[in-house]
């Protein structure tokens, strides 16, 4: 072997897979892909849940194209990750997930952290694989990362034994000195010492039997779908007042080279543009053709729809909300998702990033839609204005839009934000804009409560030096404050804005109204500052609203100098989102 160990083969497929980081939390069973990771240039980033790994990779994959790629430890690691895997697959990320195990000979016999980790992974994963021998580590290893980013992508599970890891010589003398081999005397232990000798070699030695490829799942235009472009090239020169939607999947696997594409595109086709999820921050701070309110008002006056990556769900109102006459073009990876719910004049099963691109290549000119143009944005600045007019810049507590409004003109060109929480953050998506592609990062249409900490890890790592905003609710921040301990091991320096308002406030509003009671819902105003100063952070409680620039000066200024830095925003009440309860 031209490798020390298991593990060192694993590391060197990781740097020649374009893997920069491996997020993990060290354990026994992984130890050797840990130490193979960092001689072969990949960086190991340890965190402090299991979850946080698995969300750091995620927003890895999501920030640079490559798969994110965690490692756990066996059994409790594994299980872990269980929410972020489910969110990854839901959110269409893809990454691989290696878990360590108990040895193979050991399987099944009640050794430490010995679970059935297969059947708990493979109902979230694309695929699931256990490797049995040193010589399938390349072949399996190779294989989730074509899977996880092909046709749907999502994420992987790749099962590695600890036998398989760590040195030959090392686990020889584990097995003789486990087993009672080693001990044994006579022919009896003769026979028996040369058993776990010929297993051995058969566990690092036996050559791979190829297995068989799965099913090509990389959908690109097949027959028919070039006329297919030119149809929907002919539908938009045609159209009078048409839309597009871009959504998470027509960014998936582009690296920012691919993104700044994928916008240049979009502003030759010129089309009033909605952005979502992944996609936001696609055309910057500012475009001529983007719009963030009134969509669905948009939508059930356009005559020409383009759903490019979006599926029709509770987001888009199931597809009711969609001009029942429009010529509506679906354009989706996921052959499901792409007539579920509403079944669109043209549908076409492809990336949604590539069709745009190779759409905007046939559309040559437009009709006038100045008039349109002109509605849709007036309606935008009347939005605007009515949002603008609800803040409050005094009070004994903060306003959060007024926090926003003000958090909007600081934002650095550089900027990435994260989102993770109700109420709180849902106030802060109608105000904040991404200023560049592949810059915001939010949990997607599970709804995932815990996102942050992993995210920023994740977004730190693979855009060092980039101001990170992490907007916390102070229900949510609890999932994961304590990756401040990360922040500061690592250098890495966020800035997390936790909105106070001592509730779950997104249920509590609406359980009060409909149900009359309170319960469950109520929090305290904890000191989070502190926790986080405690972690080695920086703290600082926000309770004056005339005080808002200073602290977010304040809070840039520490970033800057590489200090983590945890705004508690103590937030007066609010109305703003009243009925938005999502259930």
């Amino acid at each position: 072997m031209s490798h020390p160990h298991g593990g060192s083969i694993i590391g060197e497929l990781l740097a020649q897979q374009g893997v920069k980081c491996v997020y993990t939390l060290c354990g026994g069973h992984i130890s050797p892909i840990l130490v193979g990771a960092k001689a072969h240039g990949v960086q190991v980033v340890d965190v402090r849940d299991e979850v946080s790994a698995a969300f750091a990779a995620d927003a890895a994959s999501r920030m640079t194209g490559v798969p994110g790629v965690c490692a756990v430890t066996a059994g409790p690691g594994v299980t872990n990750t269980v929410t972020a895997v489910k969110n990854a697959q839901m959110a269409q990320q893809p990454m691989v997930v290696f878990g360590g195990a108990t040895a193979t000979i050991l399987r099944g016999r009640g050794s430490l952290q010995d679970i059935d980790q297969m059947a708990v992974m493979e109902p979230i994963t694309k695929w699931c694989a256990r490797v049995t021998k040193v010589a399938e580590i390349e072949p399996f290893v190779t294989k989730a990362f074509k899977v996880a980013k092909e046709g749907v992508p999502g994420p992987v599970f790749v099962e590695v034994p600890v036998d398989l890891l760590y040195p030959e010589g090392v686990v020889e003398e584990w097995y003789l000195k486990e087993s009672g081999v080693e001990a044994m005397k006579g022919p009896v232990g003769s026979v028996a010492q040369l058993a776990m000798k010929g297993y051995l070699k058969r566990q690092f030695h036996m050559p791979h039997i190829p297995i068989p490829e799965a099913p090509r799942l990389d959908f690109r235009l097949g027959p028919g779908a070039e006329s297919q472009l030119q149809t929907v090239a002919d539908a938009v020169a045609g159209a009078s007042q048409p839309a597009l939607v871009i959504g998470s999947q027509a960014v998936v696997n582009m690296t920012p080279a691919d993104a700044d594409e994928l916008a240049e595109a979009v502003r030759k086709l010129g089309m009033p543009t909605f952005l979502g999820g992944s996609a936001r921050g696609l055309l910057g701070r500012t475009s001529d053709i983007q719009f963030r309110h009134k969509r669905s008002k948009a939508l059930r006056e356009a005559d020409v729809v383009i759903v490019a990556g979006f599926p029709f769900d509770f987001r888009m109102g199931y597809g009711r909300k969609i001009n029942k006459n429009a010529t509506l073009i679906s354009v989706n990876l996921d052959s499901v998702a792409l007539k579920k719910n509403r079944r669109p004049t043209h549908g076409l099963l492809e990336h949604p990033g590539r069709f745009l691109v190779n759409l905007a290549k046939r559309v040559h000119s437009t009709p006038d839609w100045s008039r349109w143009f002109e509605t849709l944005r007036e309606r935008e600045q009347g939005r605007d204005n009515e949002i603008a007019a609800k803040a409050k810049a005094e009070g004994p507590l903060v306003d959060p839009i007024q926090l926003f409004l003000q958090l909007e003109e600081k934002l650095a060109d550089d900027s990435i934000l994260i989102v993770d929480g109700g109420d709180f953050v849902a106030t802060g998506a109608y105000i904040l804009r991404p200023r560049k592609p592949l810059s915001w990062l939010d949990p997607g249409v599970f709804g995932t409560l815990g996102v942050g900490g992993g995210f920023a890890v994740g977004a730190a790592s693979v855009r060092p030096g980039a101001e990170i905003w992490l907007l916390y609710g102070d229900g949510s921040s609890a999932y994961s404050l304590a990756e401040f301990d990360t922040y500061k091991r690592l250098g890495y320096a966020p800035i997390a804005v936790i909105g106070t308002d001592a509730s779950w406030q997104q249920i509590a509003r609406d359980q009060k109204t409909l149900l009359g009671d309170l319960v469950g819902t109520e929090l305290l105003r904890t000191d989070y500052h502190d926790v986080a100063q405690g972690y080695g952070g920086k703290g600082i409680l926000l309770t004056d609203p005339a005080k808002i620039d200073e602290v977010l000066d304040e809070a840039k200024k520490l970033a800057s100098e590489g200090t983590p830095v945890c705004i508690n925003v103590h937030l007066a009440s609010s109305d703003f989102r009243e009925g938005s309860i999502s259930i």
